[in-house]
């Protein structure tokens, strides 16, 4: 079994298994940390409604706002105002709100739930207008998600992430679970249940299907897994190891390491299967690619300079270029959707710490005070990484703005929480 380069408790591709235990009825809960340099004052009021549904609508959306790091909630005490009120904006602003958010949830005689809201703009005293859903109840927490969305884009001028999903692989006794959960890490759903490793999950771009490493055969082999349906097919059972799938953006092909022809290569290959295409030509370990936005580029990590650093090249193949310098071990790249980043883990004295460099300028910034970090991944605008590491003794996923001055962890109730990946935004 080939070396694979990873950071804390791993040692080759079977050593990316996962330990510790999660009971699978572990619920997460946000808790935000750090202050912003420009954060905007927004007044989320408690929905008329709230208190007699099974989702705190309004909770949820201030929880959204605040973990994007972007905005700070303002004191609502006292108010009771829903879509069709007509605000005291002077009121507002003598609290310091920038804007304000009002609405209501209404059970409706079929069981659905009616979710209303309204926006303002308190400065200006305007109305930045509004939208209603009809739900499930199932489907409560999704619209407060939307309703985050609409505030952030509104406010900001950038899409929201927050009705995103994001796929983890927890570990309980010996059953590995991959799961499927809101950009928050609430509403997890079991995409693949195994009494052997699952990692490496990886979202196609149109976030419909996982590509994952499975252990189920005794060895690492790559499956393509339909989220909807649980369907999946098999993409790589080649002789040796076949590991960290990686999707092009156009979704048709997967790069993968492979060592059918020795060592530890990156291979293309249809998303469907066939017979794979090298595309390194080393005597080093290569591994853990990336495909850049454009699909034009794919980093990779490769210990052809002694240790292990990341690389880039076409992605067709060809001659490869080192892009980190600092530090003497670097793994895990991760390519935000806009070009303009990339994030990974260096080995700083022992610490695996997670780091991001602006492309543009090579000027890198380490982002966490943690030891173990891992596996960073970009939230489909770029303002957000989520990663998996240790703190307070407890492993857990965490959310950092990508200068680090906000964190949320999404901390589970005991147990092993890992190999985050952040999807892309769903398709209408």
């Amino acid at each position: 079994m080939p070396f694979e380069f990873s950071s804390r408790r791993r040692h080759c591709v079977a050593g990316l298994a996962l330990a510790g235990a999660l009971p699978v009825w572990a619920q997460f809960r946000v808790e935000v940390t750090g202050v912003g340099l420009t954060q905007l004052p927004i007044a989320v009021a408690t929905f008329r409604g709230d208190d007699q549904s099974p989702q705190k609508i309004a909770a949820i959306v201030q929880a959204d706002l605040e973990r994007s790091g972007q905005f700070r909630g303002v004191d609502v005490s006292g108010a009771a105002l829903d879509e069709a009120s007509r605000p005291d904006m002077a009121l507002w602003r003598q609290r310091a709100a920038d804007s304000l958010l009002t609405g209501s949830v209404t059970r409706l005689a079929d069981g659905r739930f009616d979710v209303r809201f309204r926006l303002w703009d308190v400065v200006r005293g305007q109305d930045l207008g509004g939208q209603s859903y009809s739900v499930v109840q199932a489907d409560l927490r999704l619209s407060a998600h939307r309703i985050a969305d609409y505030v952030y884009e509104k406010l900001t001028g950038e899409r929201g992430v927050f009705s995103t999903r994001i796929a983890y692989v927890t570990r309980a006794g010996q059953r590995y679970t991959l799961w499927v959960a809101d950009a928050d890490g609430e509403n997890s759903q079991t995409a693949l249940a195994s009494p052997e490793s699952i990692i490496s999950p990886a979202w196609s771009p149109t976030g419909q299907q996982l590509a994952y490493v499975s252990f189920e055969s005794r060895k690492p082999v790559v499956y393509v897994h339909d989220v909807a349906s649980g369907r999946r097919r098999l993409v790589a059972n080649f002789r040796g190891s076949n590991s960290a799938p990686a999707w092009s953006p156009d979704g048709r092909t997967l790069a993968v390491t492979l060592t059918r022809d020795g060592g530890s290569q990156l291979y293309a290959i249809d998303s469907n299967g066939g017979e794979p295409r090298r595309l390194t030509q080393s005597n080093s370990i290569d591994t853990e690619p990336a495909f850049s936005p454009d699909g034009k580029s794919l980093y990779f990590v490769s210990d052809r300079g002694g240790a292990p650093q990341i690389y880039r090249m076409p992605s067709s193949g060809g001659a490869a270029e080192r892009v980190t310098f600092n530090g003497s071990y670097n793994i895990s790249p991760a390519l935000s959707p806009d070009g303009r980043w990339l994030a990974y883990v260096s080995r700083i004295g022992g610490a695996f710490r997670l780091q991001v460099m602006e492309l543009g300028s090579s000027t890198v910034a380490g982002i966490t005070d943690t030891t173990a970090d891992e596996r960073p991944s970009f939230a489909p605008n770029s303002k957000l990484l989520v990663y998996a590491t240790v703190q307070n003794g407890r492993e857990a996923l965490m959310t950092t703005t990508l200068d680090g001055k906000i964190k949320a962890r999404l901390a589970g109730q005991a147990g092993d929480i890992r190999e985050p990946d952040w999807g892309p935004f769903l398709k209408a």
